[in-house]
C-alpha cells in the first residue's frame, strides 16, 4: 500500500477526489490523506506547525472524516511513504510568499518522518473569467500571465528542495488548448466556479495527474469512470493526459 499525505487546501481536497477509486481500478491500493483549510497559504501552514494548532479537517481517500488534527498529529498517525506541498492557489505566482515558509516546512516533516518522499504539487491557473479577488489584483485577470508566474515559482522551489513537481497546472492549461475544453471559444471549463475543478471532468484531469506521477500508474489503460461522467469524454481525457505527461519537455 502506497500512503500518501497532503499539506493542503481545496486544491488538494480536488486532486484527491478520485484518486482512491482510480487507484483501486488501476490495481493500485494506497490511503490517501488531506489536511484542509480553504485557502491555506505555505506561511499559514507553517504557523500551524510550528504553534502545534489542531486547525485541520483530516480527510482520507477523498472524504471526510470529522476530525480535527494538527499537522503533528497527522504526520504521526501512521507510516506515510509520500507527502505534498502546495502554495495556495492566490499566492501561486508571488514568489516571495514562498520563503522562508516551505523551507520551514520541509524540515518539520523530515524530522518527524526522516525517510517519507516530499513532493511539489504544482497548482493550476484561475478561469479567464474567474471573479477570484486575488485573479484581478495579482494577475491582471490574465489566466496565462497567472500560469507564467505560478509555472516559474514552483519550477524555482522544486529545483531549491530538490522535490519532483506534480505538473498539475501545466497539464490542466494544456487541456485548456484543446477544442473540448477551450472554454473562450465554446469549449467546456475545467474549472466549476471560477478557479477550483470541475466536477466531473477537472476533477479526474488533476487525479489522473496524481496516479501517473506519484502512484506511476497509466491512466490512459484504467477503467475507472466517475459518476455521471460522459465516457467520451473521459477516454479523450485519460489519452490526451497519458500523452501529454509521455512530453517531458512540456513539464
Amino acid at each position: 500500500m502506497i500512503k500518501l499525505l497532503s499539506i493542503g487546501n481545496s486544491f488538494s481536497q480536488d486532486t484527491q477526489a478520485y484518486l482512491h477509486d482510480m487507484a483501486a481500478a488501476g490495481g493500485i491500493s494506497i490511503k490517501a490523506g488531506n489536511l484542509y483549510i480553504g485557502g491555506c497559504s505555505l506561511k499559514q501552514h507553517w504557523e500551524n506547525a510550528s504553534g502545534d494548532h489542531a486547525a485541520y479537517s483530516y480527510e482520507e481517500n477523498g472524504t471526510e472524516t470529522g476530525r480535527i488534527v494538527s499537522i503533528r498529529q497527522a504526520l504521526q498517525q501512521d507510516d506515510w511513504d509520500i507527502v505534498t506541498f502546495q502554495q495556495a492557489s492566490h499566492d501561486s505566482g508571488l514568489l516571495e510568499t514562498y520563503e522562508p515558509y516551505l523551507s520551514k516546512l520541509t524540515a518539520y516533516v523530515r524530522t518527524l518522518l526522516p525517510t517519507a518522499k516530499q513532493v511539489l504539487h504544482q497548482t493550476w491557473a484561475y478561469e479567464t473569467d474567474s471573479g477570484h479577488p486575488a485573479f484581478s489584483q495579482n494577475y491582471e485577470s490574465d489566466q496565462m500571465l497567472m500560469y507564467e508566474r505560478l509555472c516559474g515559482c514552483y519550477k524555482q522551489e522544486a529545483a531549491r528542495h530538490h522535490m519532483p513537481l506534480i505538473p498539475c497546472g501545466t497539464i490542466i492549461q494544456h487541456l485548456r488548448e484543446t477544442k473540448l475544453f477551450d472554454y473562450q471559444n465554446g469549449g467546456r471549463s475545467l474549472c466549476r466556479d471560477g478557479f477550483h475543478m470541475d466536477i466531473p471532468y477537472g476533477r479526474y484531469a488533476v487525479s489522473a495527474v496524481w496516479f501517473e506521477t506519484l502512484l506511476g500508474g497509466d491512466i490512459s489503460r484504467n477503467p475507472y469512470l466517475p459518476a455521471d461522467a460522459d465516457p467520451e469524454l473521459i477516454g479523450f481525457l485519460k489519452t490526451e493526459i497519458h500523452d501529454l505527461l509521455l512530453q517531458k519537455e512540456l513539464l
